[in-house]
């Protein structure tokens, strides 16, 4: 059933921009106490996540971005810290602060970026955020700033429940200049739809399958007790 929910998690973000699979795993464990020590039961838990990148999509837009291998956009998340992500659908809100599309501030060097009324906008393929001003024309370009990327180690970071990455024991991951974005695409989510499908199914039979083995079980111990009332 743990198997199942992580799966079903997988397939539900299946076109979840930039989203990273949970991959998950059987471990057999011994049990702990007196008797004999073949005696094993089995846990299932969530080992990590996939760390392949999906597709590249164009779109045409200028504030969708997507990352050029590893690297992560950095995110004011909503309890305050910097957090990471691979969704780069931005927007500019109401009050020019340049967001994701899941409402999350994104990072320059200096905290949350904030861009002035605009014509047009571009994003470099180092993350600098250029506009042409309102009202000026298209040769008087302004740099507002650049958008913070990083590469942290993958075992430096975890998925929180929001679906955002964190450095471990809150620590803040600087910015690597190595990191590229291609502008006008987004990254697909890297969960392959087929195979998630086929999981669902097998772990549905296993399901079934460990059921009947333990009614079996049951059915087998109330035989043998019958019997031996019968001696």
């Amino acid at each position: 059933m743990r198997a199942q929910t992580a799966n079903n998690h997988n397939l539900a973000n299946a076109s979840t921009t930039g989203f990273r699979a949970d991959l998950s795993a059987f471990q057999t464990r011994a049990v702990v106490g007196s008797g004999f020590a073949s005696r094993a039961y089995a846990t299932n838990a969530t080992t990590g996540w996939d760390q392949n990148t999906g597709s590249a999509l164009a779109t045409g837009r200028p504030l969708d971005i997507a990352l050029q291998g590893p690297g992560w956009i950095a995110v004011q998340t909503r309890d305050g810290v910097e957090g990471y992500t691979r969704a780069g659908d931005l927007r500019v809100d109401a009050n020019g602060l340049l967001m994701t599309g899941a409402g999350h501030p994104v990072m320059s060097g200096d905290g949350p970026m904030t861009i002035p009324d605009f014509q047009s906008i571009s994003i470099a393929v180092d993350g600098t955020v250029s506009i042409v001003p309102l009202g000026q024309s298209a040769d008087t370009v302004a740099d507002i700033g650049r958008i913070k990327l990083v590469n942290p180690d993958p075992k430096s970071i975890t998925r929180g429940e929001d679906g955002i990455f964190r450095a471990r024991e809150g620590a803040v991951v600087e910015p690597d200049v190595n990191v590229r974005v291609t502008s006008g695409a987004l990254e697909s989510s890297n969960v392959n739809a087929a195979a998630a499908m086929v999981n669902m199914i097998e772990l549905s039979r296993h399901f079934e399958m460990q059921v009947k083995a333990m009614r079996t079980a049951e059915e087998n111990a109330a035989s043998s007790a019958q019997l031996l009332r019968m001696t």
